[in-house]
């Protein structure tokens, strides 16, 4: 088993500027949640290791979670607060799934790996912001999903380039998209049709996203990465979707506002 991500590695995600809007020890725990994330998630994609070592490793850290052997910082963290230990293992599960390039055929095939990689994340993070309220389980499912397509939607041509693939493989053939077009480069004319029907599912996850109002306080954290999201899905929308010539992205000046203009939102809703 690998050691948690270093701090520094940490830090350069939407996901750890949106923590910084959390109170210092809630962050100081979320932190360490996050590093255990991008420890496992980093391991699936590290160019160095073979197939073999990488299911060994992340198998190790499956026993670690199983036998309540974890590092010290993580397993404190999973006892106060009350976090299953299952859905740490999902995490893990999900990151094998990227160990070799993954092809899904249907929407329901994507949405099981996205509910390992991104709901299950969700899910443990929003006992470590606090929340009570079972509703905002219903949130963090929904907003994990939107989080995760947007961030497929927005990395296609870096993952086809990789030699994979998460767009469903029916979605492909029901606008006349190819495999092969996809991962040299090159998309059908059906490709930002294909595109945009993708955002309209990432989207209405977005609206679904509302978060309950007795966890409100405790969910600025995660209304702020929707906030950031939501906004690079709009530009992919009004780019065209230039995904295989450049990666769409936020100024920090722009992360900054639509953090700003969520938080002010949140206090007269």
């Amino acid at each position: 088993m690998t050691e948690l991500a270093p701090a520094s590695s940490a830090r350069k995600s939407h996901l750890a500027f949106a923590l910084l809007w959390l109170p210092r020890e809630r962050r100081r725990d979320a932190m360490v949640f996050f590093r255990f994330c991008r420890a496992v998630d980093d391991l699936a994609d590290e160019p160095g290791r073979s197939v073999e070592e990488k299911r060994r490793l992340l198998q190790e850290w499956l026993d670690a979670i199983e036998q309540k052997s974890l590092p010290a910082g993580l397993e404190d963290l999973v006892a106060r607060h009350g976090i299953e230990r299952n859905l740490l293992a999902e995490i893990v599960r999900g990151c094998a799934m990227d160990v070799q390039p993954a092809r899904f055929e249907t929407y329901a095939d994507l949405e099981k790996y996205s509910w390992r990689v991104a709901c299950a994340v969700g899910l443990a993070s929003i006992r470590i912001f606090g929340c009570k309220d079972p509703a905002s389980s219903t949130y963090a499912e929904n907003l994990g999903y939107a989080l995760q397509l947007t961030n497929i939607l927005r990395d296609v041509g870096e993952d086809a380039a990789a030699g994979r693939i998460y767009l469903p493989l029916a979605d492909l053939r029901r606008f006349g998209v190819d495999e092969g077009d996809l991962l040299h480069g090159k998309p059908a004319p059906g490709f930002r049709e294909l595109m945009q029907f993708e955002a309209g599912r990432a989207r209405a996850r977005f609206h679904a996203a509302i978060p309950p109002a007795a966890d409100r306080g405790s969910l600025a954290a995660p209304e702020i990465m929707k906030a950031i999201y939501l906004r690079i899905l709009t530009r992919l929308e009004r780019s065209g979707f230039p995904v295989f010539t450049q990666r769409v992205r936020l100024s920090g000046i722009e992360k900054l506002f639509a953090a700003v203009s969520r938080i002010l939102q949140m206090r007269f809703e």
